[in-house]
């Protein structure tokens, strides 16, 4: 990913310019859409601009991951402390995939790295730094539990939350109250002692 202590205020500034209009392109536009020639066309700016910031295409998606996973982390982090009940990250997990934006925002990343090796990459660093904060959440809660468990179950889960948004969300299928308390039984298993 590009450096982005060494940047002015004015270029964390445009960089996240950047990347707000790579993450447009990607919800309203998919996927295929998102060439770094689309994206500096959209922004207003040269090819060379926007290869300062993300001299590639995989380092323009990995940061529009790792944003996301900010902000989730962010939202969730009050969430994930050990003393609280999993209901409220549950909670907040699930509302998530109501938001139709977010969900194809991921469908869109999906399919991309289904066709871009670079771009499943950056997916799986996603993933992985999602698993360790499930990970740290369980050790807090599950002393007991071996470092492989705590891994395990949290990828457990977050395939639990991540295969529910698909039939959640209108994409796959709608919510539905039987199949969500079967979920959140899951989930809370998973989760709980």
């Amino acid at each position: 990913m590009s450096n982005i202590r060494g940047l002015s205020g004015k270029g964390a500034q445009r960089r996240e310019q950047l990347l707000d209009t790579a993450e447009e392109l990607l919800v309203t536009e998919g996927g295929t859409e998102l060439t770094m020639r689309t994206v500096a066309t959209a922004a207003g700016v040269r090819l060379g601009h926007l290869q300062h910031y993300f001299p590639t295409h995989a380092e323009l998606v990995a940061a529009v991951l790792g944003r996301v996973l900010d902000r989730s982390v962010e939202r969730l982090g009050p969430l994930l402390d050990p003393g609280r009940a999993e209901d409220a990250l549950l909670g907040e997990l699930l509302a998530e995939q109501q938001d139709p934006r977010l969900v194809r925002l991921f469908a869109e990343l999906w399919a991309l790295a289904a066709r871009d090796p670079a771009v499943a990459a950056a997916v799986r660093a996603f993933y992985d730094r999602y698993r360790e904060l499930v990970a740290a959440f369980l050790a807090g809660r599950h002393p007991g539990l071996t470092e492989e468990q705590r891994h395990a179950r949290a990828r457990v889960f977050i395939m639990l939350v991540e295969g529910a948004s698909l039939f959640r969300s209108g994409l796959a299928g709608t919510a539905e109250p039987a199949a969500d308390a079967e979920l959140l039984h899951t989930a809370r298993a998973l989760l709980g002692p």
